[in-house]
């Protein structure tokens, strides 16, 4: 089976707060704002509590700024090696033997014996 090279990243921002005893994300509006980052209070929540797909330079370099870090340490990415899932996987249904109105599960109904069990 061949193998899938897949990137991934590790997004290190609320460790790196965390270092400069910013707990909240309230207390990072105000640091954004006066570096001419003005995010809502539910986009810097988000930024800080989920990995994000992608960010804008300038919002990137003003976080750097303030937790004084390089974009090294906010940004981790790393390779993971994966056997390729769907290397041989059948394209169709019908390779697998499944037919249109034809289900694999069937409904069962259990009778009680006359025996009573």
């Amino acid at each position: 089976m061949s193998e899938q090279r897949r990137i991934g990243y590790r997004w290190n921002l609320r460790a790196l707060m965390a270092k400069q005893n910013l707990w909240k994300t309230t207390e990072l509006m105000p640091l954004l704002k006066s570096r001419g980052i003005n995010l809502s209070e539910s986009q810097v929540y988000r930024l800080v509590t989920s990995t994000p797909e992608r960010i804008p330079a300038r919002t990137f370099a003003a976080l750097c700024d303030i937790l004084d870090c390089t974009p090294n340490d906010l940004f981790e990415p790393f390779v993971e090696m994966r056997a390729a899932a769907t290397a041989n996987a059948p394209k169709r249904s019908e390779d697998l033997g499944i037919q249109p109105g034809n289900p694999i599960a069937r409904r069962v109904r259990l009778v009680a014996s006359e025996d009573g069990e």
